[in-house]
């Protein structure tokens, strides 16, 4: 007689490799121990963020670093670019509003002088250019407080301003960040750095009722890169012929997908044996999800010709768990 997995523990080991993986920087409490009421809410905590992935779809934010400047003409040039010249209300770290063009001069010096001086022209970054964005149909002005929020709790030490662009398909936020702290710490922000970016806004998001998930690409079974900003107004302004989004499918890469589908396969098999009527339906929908995910993912390297991935296994649904 087979034994039946320990359906919490399956979830807790390999949902928190999927969506809290172990190099993270994103600070959350340790996984309980498998016991007691503890740990099974930890492992409804994890079916919460499957469903979201698998069954609802949840749109995923994008936080994305822009550019910087090295100067304050470069800094003030972006100041004027994300509020039109003075024409969209600027918002600052301290909570004001402002607005024109002489606002927009003020702020120049404010930052010029606020802390090290920073001089016309520089050879180091002294701003961070950060864009938050939702896509069509998200009530832009919830995403100006999720993104309030994110800077509150992400930036709490630096002079920033944000401006709300709600005129365009999706409703985004520019934020831009003087890279020197008041406590004269620099930001320098990497690649997990901006993985903890996007689950905090996320959760901002979801703080407002908005479906928000910061979700890695590996465990979406996805693997392309996006074009820069300055290649996406090129293409706008009909300056770039071409542009479409960069594969990545170098080993590191193949290898986290591989991991994250072992992790999905592994759950959908615990799920499909659960007693649980929900339990089962999640598995299904994970099949479904894995299916889809390989058949992207064959797609994409046989697009960009990087040879052919070895078939994957999915978790085993039977005729009777479908009905």
């Amino acid at each position: 007689m087979t034994q039946t997995p320990d359906i919490d523990g399956v979830l807790i080991q390999w949902g928190d490799r999927l969506f809290y993986p172990g190099n993270r920087v994103v600070k959350v409490p340790p996984a309980p121990r498998i016991r007691g009421g503890s740990s099974h809410e930890r492992a409804n905590a994890i079916r919460q963020r499957i469903e979201a992935t698998v069954v609802k779809r949840a749109p995923q934010v994008m936080v994305k670093v822009t550019g910087g400047g090295r100067g304050m003409l470069a800094i003030a040039a972006h100041f004027r670019y994300i509020s039109k010249n003075g024409r969209l209300d600027i918002e600052n770290d301290q909570g004001d509003t402002v607005r024109g063009k002489s606002a927009v001069h003020e702020l120049t010096d404010d930052w010029r002088y606020g802390g090290s001086q920073i001089g016309d022209e520089g050879y180091r970054r002294e701003a961070f250019n950060i864009m938050l964005s939702m896509p069509r149909g998200t009530d832009p002005l919830i995403v100006q407080r999720a993104a309030r929020e994110f800077a509150q709790t992400e930036l709490a030490d630096h002079k920033y301003v944000m401006v709300l662009h709600d005129h365009q398909a999706s409703p985004h936020v520019h934020i831009s960040v003087r890279a020197e702290s008041r406590h004269g710490k620099r930001l320098n922000p990497r690649k997990a750095d901006l993985q903890r970016w996007r689950e905090t806004f996320a959760e901002k998001l979801r703080g407002y009722g908005v479906e928000a998930e910061a979700t890695r690409q590996a465990t979406r079974g996805r693997n392309i890169s996006y074009p820069d900003l300055w290649r996406l107004k090129a293409k706008d302004d009909g300056r770039l012929r071409n542009l479409r989004p960069v594969n990545n499918s170098g080993a590191k890469a193949r290898a986290s997908r591989d991991e994250a589908m072992r992790g999905w396969l592994h759950i959908g098999q615990a799920l499909a044996q659960s007693p649980d009527a929900r339990d089962i339906r999640l598995a299904v929908s994970i099949a479904d999800f894995v299916q889809d995910a390989t058949a992207s993912w064959n797609h994409q390297r046989s697009t960009h010709q990087t040879g052919t991935l070895p078939q994957r296994q999915v978790p085993t649904v039977g005729p009777e768990t479908r009905r």
